[in-house]
């Protein structure tokens, strides 16, 4: 099993920063996916970003350039810097990871972009 703690989030004005991060433990292997996806009230789940034990990166389309997301991979953990945030990434940011055809995720936490 794997287990995913989040850290990070809160209320920030439009065009403010905020980070988050995760720290993954259990039983990983050491090829995997991890990364941040969101949820706003009545949409569908959706990736903000995600990165490979092997550094590719990937991004929606609608954090390209605002957001960067890296990894630490002997500590298993990723961070998700958020720039320039607007009222639209507002949502629960989920932290996951993609090993052998599995998803984990973490318990979800609270962004929040509102002046």
């Amino acid at each position: 099993q794997v287990q995913l703690e989040e850290s990070g989030g809160g209320l920030v004005q439009p065009g403010g920063s905020l980070r988050l991060s995760c720290a993954a433990s259990g039983s990983i292997f050491s090829i995997n996916v991890m990364g941040w996806y969101r949820q706003a009230p009545g949409n569908q789940r959706e990736l903000v970003a995600a990165v490979s034990s092997f550094g590719r990166t990937t991004y929606g389309d609608s954090v390209k350039g605002r957001f960067t997301i890296s990894r630490d991979n002997a500590k298993n953990t990723v961070t998700l810097q958020m720039n320039s945030l607007k009222p639209e990434d507002t949502a629960v940011y989920y932290c996951n990871l993609a090993a052998r055809a599995t998803n984990y995720w973490g318990q979800g936490t609270q962004v929040t972009v509102s002046s």
